[in-house]
């Protein structure tokens, strides 16, 4: 067993050292501080978008770290409280309907990560973004499509958005049972459009998101851009 143990500590370390080719490049460039930032809950027609923004320390190391869907949530939460005793800095920021509605889902986004960032000490001094930019930061950054599963900080911050947004929508269960959220976390699951068509739309459910938006226009769509149609949000 302890040679097992070190075989899977030698390629687990192999792993995480290729994850961090975005972070080495930025040490490399003279940047000292370097977050991770991520998003959840996006695509949810229920409760908050959440951001995560981690500083991890050059030396970092832990092991099964991953993009924060690849991995079960008993083993999210444990990696999230690792995470936060390892980090340099960590933040969560949530951007709550109605104000998500009135911003469009993509400007949310952007500012729960901005909101994020804004809270991390000390001040970052490069950004490794998922897939998205934040031109309102006077920061330099980098956008990487599926930064999640390809840059270390981007999986840490995944793990941790991931958390925290489940532990709120598990709190909104207990404020409004009935719709399942401590489960499906707010999105359109089977159960979640039954319970839905059931209960009617709650405070937290998304105005702007289908079927939430024809529900309440008296059952006439008025039309809605798609979700991830960015050019139309």
């Amino acid at each position: 067993m302890p040679q097992a143990d070190g075989r899977y500590l030698f390629k687990e370390k192999k792993r995480i050292e290729a994850l961090k080719h975005f972070e080495r490049e930025a040490y490399q460039r003279g940047f000292e501080y370097i977050a991770g930032i991520d998003e959840v809950g996006r695509g949810s027609i229920a409760g908050p978008v959440v951001a995560a923004a981690v500083i991890l320390p050059p030396d970092f190391f832990l092991p099964e770290v991953d993009d924060s869907k690849r991995l079960a949530p008993s083993k999210r939460r444990k990696l999230a409280a690792q995470i936060k005793n390892k980090a340099v800095s960590w933040a969560a920021a949530f951007v709550f309907p109605p104000y998500l509605d009135k911003i469009n889902i993509l400007n949310a986004t952007k500012e729960a990560m901005r909101l994020a960032v804004e809270q991390l000490s000390p001040v970052p001094s490069f950004l490794l973004i998922d897939a998205l930019q934040l031109p309102d930061i006077n920061i330099r950054q980098k956008s990487i499509v599926k930064g999640d599963s390809l840059s270390v900080s981007i999986a840490c911050a995944s793990i941790l958005a991931k958390v925290e947004r489940d532990k709120a929508m598990e709190a909104f269960d207990l404020l409004y049972p009935g719709y399942g959220f401590a489960k499906h976390k707010g999105y359109a699951t089977r159960e979640h459009l039954t319970a839905l068509m059931r209960e009617g739309a709650c405070s937290i459910h998304r105005e702007s998101f289908e079927p939430i938006k024809t529900m309440l226009t008296g059952g006439k769509h008025v039309g809605q851009p798609s979700l991830f149609d960015w050019d139309n949000a």
